[in-house]
């Protein structure tokens, strides 16, 4: 018999679905995934909060229309893992406006132990007993499983619900959708409390078991699990230099007057883009002015920089500003490259997968690196290694001898290892953290993730220098952050001073660059969820004239003609 044939000649009611470990399941036409997922996955322990559909990201609530092919996530994935966060937000923005009307919740930004730093403005800070009292309450919604449902809402009707809660910063960013013809807003509801958030929701509380709430600062944190620990809370730490630079990172975009997308796509509007873009420029070269200074007033005892930070932070832009503001100040800088330290490529480890692990600490050799930094230092002449990418062998470099004043500036991921400098005192070292830590959100709600700046920069700088395709940077970026969490994450508090590379303007210039590298990215593959969701979140920013920003720029690192390219030191 003719299957297919069966099919056509009359109306299905029924649909199948086939999960990842090949099995399938029956069900009528129409009916939600999340029907299919309770009967296939009972009484998990990790939650599946979303799933791929045919390779298309979608939320559980989805009703299928025909057969198809089923791939739950849950919260140790990424997509899964954002889904689940921007629920547990929604619920205690929610039971806030409920218990506490005249609080106002902003999500300020993330913590490395798995939490949001939010921010209450409007009254006093929450004192702990009221933080008990909101958390039992999120507590017994989850309890009570409360649907958290979706609707489409008119443009005019959403704004008029942000406007009644005087949110400003909403209102700012949804007007500027409406001079896009854009004439309605997806709002979610809880409990009759509507809001909007950017990406999609569980279909209810009940989904929502792991999370805490605690006094921090002068404010508090959601706390909720990462992806390597998904029912787990970590212990809390107390990341002070990191504080501080969120800290200092928020009264610039207080002094620039731009603390959410709107304000700056208002500054683009307006005519005041530039004076933005300047203003931010001349906030970096003061805090590296001030890291020059500090590192000159240790001159008598400092003979080595280590610079480290994750992917894509602007380091070796930061590293020659930094060395041209040390030869301002009377210092002599020499670059020492660590790429030239590799091991011979057959002697690199490997990884949990067999495959070579260029980021490990041992893919250094460290005896070679700390017997050179020693005789360098004591003025020996010294022949240094070159590594030569091709062979994967190392080869004799130039010879060099260092003048008793040089200071040695070394860049490399493995910056703030203990393990890497095991030769000098740690009063001879000084040690700096990098990293884009974005602090300008769409709304006082919803972030823009660090992560996800820095992985468009990398997609810009990767199609502009390696020739990459945005879908080739993006199968490798799940590697590239598994080695940060493992070999920079965990030192960057032994960091003396930390620079934030972040620039209030550069997703508003990066998105000319980024939208049609993303476009091209294949519409069937894995790397499209991740595409379209990048696309989606560049919507929101106006784009910028690429000419008005620096030469100097550290986002010239990315987008090309880089006033230091040829600039050297030693």
């Amino acid at each position: 018999m003719n299957t297919n044939a069966v099919y056509l000649a009359a109306p299905r009611e029924t649909i199948l679905i086939t999960l990842p470990d090949g099995r399938t399941f029956e069900g009528p036409l129409g009916a939600q995934v999340s029907e299919f997922i309770k009967v296939a996955y009972p009484n998990v322990e990790v939650p599946i909060v979303g799933a791929l559909v045919n390779g298309k990201l979608r939320e559980l609530t989805y009703p299928l229309q025909q057969d198809s092919i089923v791939d739950p996530l849950d919260i140790s994935q990424s997509d899964g893992l954002r889904i689940y966060r921007r629920s547990l937000t929604f619920l205690l923005v929610a039971v806030t406006y409920a218990l506490f009307p005249e609080a106002e919740i902003f999500v300020d930004h993330s913590l490395p132990f798995g939490g949001y730093y939010c921010e209450v403005r409007g009254r006093a800070p929450f004192t702990e007993e009221e933080l008990e009292t909101i958390m039992a309450e999120m507590q017994r919604r989850v309890a009570a499983d409360t649907p958290i449902l979706r609707e489409e809402v008119p443009l005019n009707e959403a704004l008029t619900i942000f406007e009644a809660r005087h949110e400003q910063d909403k209102l700012t960013i949804f007007r500027g959708r409406s001079r896009k013809k854009k004439t309605y807003l997806r709002l979610y509801s809880l409990d009759g409390y509507r809001d909007y958030f950017h990406g999609y929701m569980t279909p209810s509380t009940g989904y929502l078991r792991y999370f805490r709430l605690l006094r921090w600062e002068d404010g508090f944190v959601l706390q909720f699990p990462q992806r390597h620990l998904p029912t787990q809370l970590l212990e809390p730490q107390h990341n002070r230099q990191l504080l501080t630079v969120f800290r200092e990172y928020g009264d610039w975009l207080h002094l620039l007057g731009v603390e959410c997308v709107g304000e700056l796509n208002q500054a683009v509007a307006q005519g005041q883009i530039r004076k933005v873009i300047l203003v931010s420029e001349a906030l970096h070269e003061h805090r590296i002015v001030n890291i020059a200074q500090q590192v000159w007033e240790r001159r008598d005892r400092v003979r080595l920089v280590l610079i480290a930070g994750p992917s894509s932070s602007g380091k070796t832009t930061f590293s020659k500003r930094l060395a041209v503001q040390m030869l301002a100040h009377g210092m002599r800088p020499y670059a020492l490259e660590m790429d030239h330290y590799f091991v011979n490529r057959e002697d690199t480890p490997k990884d949990e997968h067999g495959e070579f692990d260029f980021e490990a600490l041992e893919a250094v050799d460290l005896k070679l690196f700390n017997q050179h930094l020693g005789a360098l230092l004591r003025g020996e002449e010294v022949q240094m290694p070159k590594f030569n990418f091709y062979t994967g062998m190392r080869e004799p470099g130039a010879v060099v001898r260092l003048e008793p004043d040089q200071v040695i500036l070394v860049e490399g991921i493995h910056g703030l290892n203990p393990r890497l400098v095991y030769s000098l005192p740690n009063r001879a070292i000084f040690r700096i953290y990098v990293s884009a830590l974005t602090q300008l959100n769409l709304d006082r709600h919803n972030r823009v993730p660090t992560t996800d700046s820095r992985l468009i920069r990398r997609i810009v700088r990767d199609a502009r220098t390696r020739g990459y395709t945005a879908m080739d940077t993006l199968a490798r970026w799940e590697s590239v952050r598994r080695g940060e969490k493992r070999n920079i994450f965990p030192y960057q508090e032994n960091a003396d001073v930390m620079f934030n590379s972040a620039l209030v303007y550069e997703l508003s210039m990066l998105k000319l660059f980024a939208e049609p590298l993303l476009l091209q990215v294949d519409p069937y593959s894995r790397q499209w969820v991740e595409a379209k969701r990048l696309l989606t979140f560049l919507q929101w920013f106006e784009t910028v004239d690429i000419n008005l920003t620096p030469e100097n720029s550290i986002l010239r690192e990315f987008i090309g003609d880089l006033a230091l390219e040829e600039f050297h030191w030693d």
